[in-house]
């Protein structure tokens, strides 16, 4: 029997199409446009990074406050729980959306337990529907390509990175495992005037 040799996969790096943060910006007015629900959607997985699958499980049970913050409780791939800080953008989106300030939320008076992604009926949203919508939305605000939710995680990525946020703040804000999933979203990483040698000499001098 012959054996079949396999392609060589480099680890550091990911096939997903992710947007500019002049394309981020023309997204969110494409959601901001079309509705409540495509602008709190697409403002989670923007500003927060998180799965779609993640996005679309969350109840408004989850959608609370811990130690001043904002926060959103989420049920992580592999079936961990986790907990992500929600930034004003996607505060306010969210906030749009459910028709609330979120004090409702907190004191259990608001429904909690509810899906907060649902359709005109009450039914938790289809993944695939969040899935075209997601797409729809960048056709709309003028991006080609192979556009999906991932893409949007892929852009908060690279956007923090780019902004200063360290690989470890970023994995623990991705809830990833392993710190090499993290690393395929380092577009600079392998730019030589971000090399640790210059740390080192500024360091010591």
């Amino acid at each position: 029997m012959e054996l079949v040799k396999r392609p060589k996969v480099d680890a550091d790096h990911s096939d997903t199409q992710g947007l500019t943060t002049d394309q981020a910006r023309a997204l969110l007015a494409a959601a901001r446009t079309d509705g409540p629900r495509s602008l709190a959607l697409a403002s989670l997985l923007l500003f927060n990074g998180v799965r779609l699958s993640e996005a679309l499980n969350a109840s408004t049970g989850d959608y609370g406050h811990d130690s001043g913050l904002r926060t959103l409780s989420i049920r992580r791939k592999g079936g961990k729980d986790g907990k992500v800080a929600v930034p004003a953008p996607a505060v306010e989106a969210l906030n749009a959306y459910l028709g609330t300030t979120g004090r409702e939320l907190v004191a259990g008076t608001a429904g909690c337990g509810l899906p907060i992604f649902t359709t005109a009926t009450g039914k938790p949203w289809n993944p695939s529907e969040a899935f075209r919508t997601v797409r729809r939305l960048a056709r709309v605000a003028g991006i080609e390509g192979q556009i999906s939710p991932h893409s949007l995680r892929h852009t908060f990525a690279t956007i923090a990175l780019h902004a200063g946020t360290t690989l470890h703040d970023l994995q623990d804000s991705m809830g990833h495992a392993d710190p090499r999933t993290t690393r395929r979203y380092d577009r600079a990483g392998q730019r030589l005037e971000k090399a640790a040698g210059y740390d080192v000499a500024r360091a010591l001098a």
